[in-house]
């Protein structure tokens, strides 16, 4: 049987919808987030301040053309789609008023738990070029190594498309998931660094993003639970954060690798506890796994 009680735990990310601080219009500082360092081939003379490319602005009222309509709180950033924009958050990162690191972001990945996170995004319309389609942002969770290296350990790329973003009022949620963290895993242990980076070629670029309500998730393995066994078959209870989806595996061998177990079925647990049944009860002996599908 598999063990441990899945419980998701939100893990807070200071200014994690870019309220702080507040602007009545637009600000091109805000606090915990670091921009990413302006890179050797930027000319300024000919295209501007690097630091012009990301920054905070504060929701238009309700009832305006461009109001986001779940905007969480009264700001949001935006990120321009040039190339090598980003800005990301550690215990080590610093903001523009920061004279050495806070280390207000103190988080790790803990052994024996998997870490989700979540950002609603647009693709915004106002000044500038508009987006070419298939233009990308990635998002990442990093550990450091050292002071100066992020070694990125998971990563969605966000591509735009107007079937996708359909409208520029609305904010999408996107998610990228670090599996489970094993113990010798180099990262076990280290602080969890969260990156929004613009990966849009040189000749694609244009447009920009909006960005808003950055959420963490720490969730621990499921549990399986017998329960009986009857005409059905045998049943077991699945706990779990409510509307995660598994894989309910089994074998009759439990040290076979996971890859060799048989696939019983997908189930998707949306109470937060949830009933599978095995028909088939004609074995000495049988182990369940539900695994986790991000």
């Amino acid at each position: 049987m598999a063990a441990g009680v899945l419980q998701a735990g939100p893990i807070i990310v200071p200014n994690q919808s870019f309220e702080s601080p507040a602007t009545p219009f637009v600000s091109l500082n805000f606090d915990s987030w670091q921009k990413t360092p302006q890179p050797v081939w930027w000319n300024e003379q000919d295209t501007g301040a690097w630091g012009n490319l990301i920054g905070i602005f504060k929701n238009t009222a309700p009832g305006s053309a461009d109001h986001i309509d779940n905007c969480d709180g009264n700001q949001a950033a935006w990120l321009f789609a040039n190339p090598e924009v980003g800005l990301f958050q550690d215990y080590d990162s610093m903001d523009w008023n920061d004279p050495a690191p806070s280390h207000a972001f103190d988080a790790n990945f803990e052994m024996g738990k998997s870490y989700r996170l979540t950002v609603g995004i647009l693709v915004g319309t106002g000044a500038g070029l508009p987006m070419q389609q298939g233009v990308t942002l990635d998002l990442s969770l990093y550990y450091r190594a050292n002071i100066s290296n992020r070694i990125v350990l998971a990563t969605t790329t966000v591509t735009n498309s107007s079937a996708i973003f359909s409208n520029s009022t609305r904010l999408l949620d996107f998610q990228v998931t670090v599996p489970l963290v094993q113990a010798g895993d180099p990262w076990a242990g280290k602080h969890i660094g969260i990156e929004f980076m613009s990966t849009v070629s040189s000749n694609m670029q244009g447009g920009y993003w909006d960005l808003d309500n950055v959420r963490l998730l720490e969730i621990s393995p499921p549990t399986l639970l017998p329960m009986a066994r009857n005409d059905a078959g045998f049943q077991l209870s699945l706990r779990s954060e409510p509307g995660l989806r598994f894989e309910m595996l089994a074998a009759t061998n439990l040290l076979l690798p996971t890859a060799s177990w048989t696939s019983l079925g997908l189930i998707t647990n949306v109470s937060g506890e949830d009933v599978f049944t095995d028909p088939e009860t004609n074995f000495a002996a049988r182990y369940y796994q539900a695994q986790w599908l991000p």
